[in-house]
């Protein structure tokens, strides 16, 4: 054996005999901001012919935790971010939350891994950053009064929690958490031989800059497509492989190089708003079947930079959830419809060769930008009483959004808060969307490339260009 290698070996070594209970099988993210999904037990027999092996919820919702009892689904259950700030401070409370969500399930359903918070450093609020980690030391310290062992503790991460992600080699974490929560946080999962848990998703990352990156490769569809790291000289077939490899060397280069990496979310929309590219069924299905592909193949086939090791992975999502707030795409990540319909035919399993899939996949759409003038609408069958709370809110930030539709002038007829609101929304996108204003409104708007002015009434508009 060559020298050079006896760190590797000893890392892989040391993962694969600490690390039994991880295997590659897919996950899936269990999301409920709808008003339209099935019950539990329904989701669970949904979860089973997906064959997955893992599901992940957001919470620790009792009607979803009774439908698991005894399935042989690995669980990861989520503290809320609103608990951190007084969990963090209170041993007591910590004592009681995992009483009440993971004791109370013990021997019947298996819980896996207890998330602090979700994605808490991209959240603006300081001050819970530095809750975090002393909050995930009480959860932990919980689980061992109560003599659980087989929980690993953690906390989903996007990643934006970088400074740097390229080259991969330059990956670097943010100065304003680096040193005062990372590397805290760092060193409770290396001693406690857990996970740094990661949201990541090259949907986004393509699309911000699709003149630079190839699709292809940010579908796992890239034939003569590669990427050389000038450092250290390690190649890229994949965008999904790359921002793995940048987190590692962002670890790396704070003194933990040997700290798993379980992909908490990935995924890719099915759908989503007029000047989203990129964002459909095809590119979804494509992406999704690839990961599971190429994650449960064995042997095991890592990243570049720790090639052979398992990287657990949960898909996002189980449903296309309504309530999502944000841009449309945020409601179109399900891998089935609320209805319990494929939205495309998928096995987590990874038994399922491409071939043997039934349906043809539709043509892509929409894989270069819009060009045009867009209007953000009332979303159809929205609820009124919510459309007039966000009508109040659109004009309630001022650069006469809503000037054109008070008495006597050219808007204000039709006289109704349907009308109104879609005034608004265009008119308050139009101005703010280039100061990062959305057409969401938390999911009661949609865009139109349907022009709705009509006689002396000039509705704003968006151009894309």
């Amino acid at each position: 054996m060559e020298t050079g290698l006896l760190p590797f070996f000893i890392f892989a070594l040391f993962a694969s005999s600490c690390c039994a209970e991880i295997s590659n099988k897919i996950g899936v993210n269990w999301g409920t901001l709808g008003n339209n999904l099935p019950s539990p037990p329904q989701t669970v027999e949904v979860i089973k012919s997906l064959k997955a092996k893992r599901v992940k919820i957001y919470d620790a919702n009792p009607k979803i935790l009774n439908a698991l009892r005894n399935t042989d689904i690995q669980v990861s259950i989520m503290v809320p971010n609103e608990l951190i700030p007084n969990i963090s401070k209170s041993q007591s409370l910590a004592d009681h939350w995992v009483r009440q969500n993971v004791v109370a399930y013990s021997g019947e359903v298996k819980i896996r891994y207890l998330l602090i918070g979700n994605e808490i450093l991209s959240n603006p609020d300081v001050g819970t950053w530095f809750n975090l980690v002393p909050a995930m030391r009480r959860i932990k310290r919980s689980l061992k009064t109560y003599g659980i062992h087989k929980v690993k503790v953690g906390t989903p991460s996007a990643m934006n929690v970088l400074e740097s992600s390229f080259p991969p080699s330059n990956g670097t974490f943010r100065s304003d958490i680096s040193v005062s929560v990372i590397k805290p946080m760092l060193l409770f999962l290396n001693r406690t031989k857990s996970f740094f848990f990661v949201d990541v998703y090259p949907y986004f990352a393509w699309s911000d800059n699709s003149a630079s990156i190839s699709l292809d490769y940010a579908l796992f569809k890239a034939k003569n497509i590669t990427y050389t790291d000038p450092v250290t000289n390690l190649t890229y077939t994949n965008l999904f492989d790359q921002m793995v490899d940048s987190l590692i060397f962002a670890m790396k280069r704070l003194g933990y190089p040997d700290i798993r990496i379980f992909i908490a979310e990935t995924g890719w929309p099915n759908g989503g708003d007029l000047d989203q590219i990129g964002a459909n069924v095809y590119n979804a299905a494509t992406y999704n079947r690839n990961v599971v592909k190429r994650y449960t193949t064995k042997p095991n086939i890592g990243s570049p930079a720790r090639p052979g090791l398992v990287i657990p992975i949960m898909l996002f999502a189980l449903y296309n959830e309504n309530q999502k707030p944000g841009a449309g795409t945020e409601r179109h990540f399900g891998l089935l419809h609320p209805n319990r319909t494929y939205v495309y035919e998928i096995d987590l399993s990874g038994e399922t060769e491409e071939w043997e899939y039934k349906k043809a996949l539709p043509a892509p759409t929409n894989n270069e930008p819009y060009k045009g003038d867009l209007w953000c609408l009332v979303k159809r069958g929205a609820n009124e009483t919510a459309v007039a709370d966000a009508l109040s809110w659109a004009c309630s930030q001022g650069n006469k959004t809503c000037e054109a539709i008070q008495p006597g002038k050219p808007c204000f007829k039709p006289e109704s808060v349907i009308w109104h609101a879609g005034y608004a929304f265009s008119s308050y996108w139009s101005e703010f969307k280039k100061s990062g204003g959305t057409c969401s409104f938390n999911g009661l708007a949609t865009l139109t490339a349907k022009d709705p002015s009509f006689g002396h009434c000039k509705v704003p508009s968006t151009r894309l260009l």
